[in-house]
């Protein structure tokens, strides 16, 4: 008995400590298996619930009626449509919530900075409401990834990441990606979003009054671009060539809950998060083109390991914006729905 009980005290001490047990629940194909699911034949597939359509693409050039001339690189959502607005959200051609960068902070070329867009993506069908846009290790990170597109009840949008990093690439500690919506010709370039304007990192929680209603706006791409939650003391280490302006390019403001909108044409389009995810918001006021602005976001995995699997959850809420207050009122409804998910 001694013998035994020796044993496993010295496999304990040798043996790597099993990093499945912190590992969350699983939410795409890439940790639920080979079942339950059917590879698409075709680039996208078409969701329908309650009023919406959304339109998910792989990173696939088409040129159909559904996506007439639609452009290689942009996956995602390719078309999102409500029974109150037929056209579609999106800047013709280019895509929503588009997984557009992988990044560790070091100068690379475009090819490795847009992995996202180049890599091979397969489409995986779930069922009417839900597929599966699943890459195999990109030829340079050699990040594996998975975005589950969902139409949840109500013509709410949930997307769903997971990723694992196969190899130790990342130079910084960190995996920086990043996802850009393009938005086609709204009445206003501005994003809002509850926090506290121009206190930058003078940041003493303690003296701060109640967080307001901000107006973000920023008046060249990659200026002041990036709001960041109050907790978010983070420095990451960067190369001072680094080339994408929009991922560093951070504002005085900081936001409170995370949770952002715009208005486009009479409509709300509100991307909410989990507060664990700690993620970044960032807007441009031309990244789809003159007076079309990109309103994305950015999730940073800090002290990666090598095979373990990371999860990121984000809910979309599209609507019409009047009456404003009963649209805030299911964005807030979501964003506390979303914090009960681990």
């Amino acid at each position: 008995m001694k013998q035994t009980t020796s044993v496993l005290l010295f496999l304990l001490f040798i043996l790597p400590a099993s990093t499945s047990a912190k590992e969350p629940p699983p939410r795409t194909s890439l940790s639920q298996g080979k079942d339950g699911w059917m590879k698409s034949t075709r680039a996208y597939a078409v969701l329908k619930r309650q009023g919406v359509e959304m339109t998910v693409v792989t990173n696939q050039a088409v040129d159909d009626e559904q996506l007439p001339d639609h452009r290689a690189g942009y996956s995602g959502i390719a078309q999102l449509r409500h029974s109150h607005r037929q056209s579609n959200l999106f800047v013709p051609n280019y895509a929503g919530i588009n997984y557009e960068h992988i990044h560790d902070g070091t100068t690379q070329s475009r090819d490795v900075l847009f992995e996202p867009r180049r890599a091979p993506m397969e489409l995986r069908l779930i069922n009417k409401h839900c597929v599966d846009l699943y890459q195999p290790p990109t030829p340079h990170f050699q990040l594996e990834s998975c975005l589950r597109y969902e139409l949840l009840p109500a013509g709410i949008v949930q997307m769903t990441l997971e990723c694992i990093a196969r190899k130790d690439t990342f130079s910084n500690g960190y995996i920086g990606l990043f996802w850009a919506s393009y938005i086609h010709q709204p009445e206003s370039l501005d994003i809002h979003f509850p926090g506290w304007p121009n206190i930058g990192d003078r940041i003493k929680e303690t003296q701060l009054p109640p967080p307001t209603m901000i107006r973000g706006v920023t008046s060249e791409h990659g200026l002041k671009a990036t709001h960041r939650s109050l907790q978010d003391r983070r420095q990451l280490e960067h190369d001072k060539d680094f080339p994408l302006s929009l991922v560093f390019g951070h504002s005085d403001h900081r936001y409170s809950d995370p949770w952002y909108y715009g208005v486009s044409n009479g409509m709300g389009f509100a991307q909410i998060f989990r507060r664990s995810d700690n993620i970044r918001i960032t807007q441009s006021p031309s990244g789809g083109g003159q007076g079309n602005p990109a309103w994305d976001f950015q999730f940073i995995v800090d002290n990666y390991q090598v095979g373990k699997r990371y999860q990121m959850v984000m809910r979309i809420v599209y609507q019409p914006i009047e009456p404003r207050t009963k649209f805030l009122e299911t964005v807030r409804s979501h964003y506390q729905a979303l914090q009960t998910l681990k």
